[in-house]
């Protein structure tokens, strides 16, 4: 019996040409020749005739410091964003301790006539500032599962609470015996 040659056809097509085509190499157009870029040390004209920066900052030498000589007493307002009259607050911080660029902060913050425990960590990179309240509260008018985040240390604060339904408050704190705000310290 001879081979159908439809199904000789499809053998050939489905088989053989695409083995045929794969052991062909295809010209793929030209290759780029590949030049190594010349080693070249950047003058100081490109650097605004200035020695290319060199980062001094010691976050974690930083962090020492401030856990010795940061106020252990602020006052100041918390104020709601959607409603409601400032309320003061007080935050004394009892315990104080150097983790690497961060320093653990242990407390209570008496907001209103509410005293709550906190904790807390401050970057001593960033500035950064993360301060959870523990306890009920609510009592101090806050939402429980909030934080008090700022980016600027203790000095500018944001309530942030956990849903989208309550837009959080602003806290400004300063330290106790100060006159005025600490200087705020640039990013660079």
């Amino acid at each position: 019996m001879a081979p159908d040659p439809l199904t000789l056809g499809q053998l050939l097509v489905t088989v053989v040409i695409p083995l045929l085509l794969a052991a062909v190499p295809l010209p793929v157009g030209s290759a780029v020749p590949f030049q190594e870029p010349v080693a070249v040390s950047t003058p100081l004209s490109e650097n605004f005739g200035q020695q290319a920066p060199v980062r001094t900052f010691d976050p974690v030498a930083r962090a020492v410091d401030l856990a010795t000589t940061m106020p252990r007493k602020w006052s100041g307002t918390y104020q709601p964003f959607s409603s409601g009259a400032p309320v003061t607050v007080e935050l004394d911080v009892s315990a104080v301790q150097a983790m690497g660029q961060m320093v653990d902060l242990r407390g209570q913050i008496t907001v209103g006539s509410t005293t709550l425990p906190v904790q807390g960590n401050l970057n001593a990179s960033s500035d950064q500032l993360d301060l959870l309240v523990l306890g009920d509260v609510s009592s101090a008018g806050l939402e429980d599962g909030g934080r008090f985040l700022g980016l600027q240390g203790f000095t500018l604060s944001g309530w942030t609470a956990p849903r989208l339904t309550n837009p959080g408050g602003q806290l400004v704190l300063n330290p106790v015996g100060a006159n005025a705000a600490p200087a705020i310290r640039g990013l660079w």
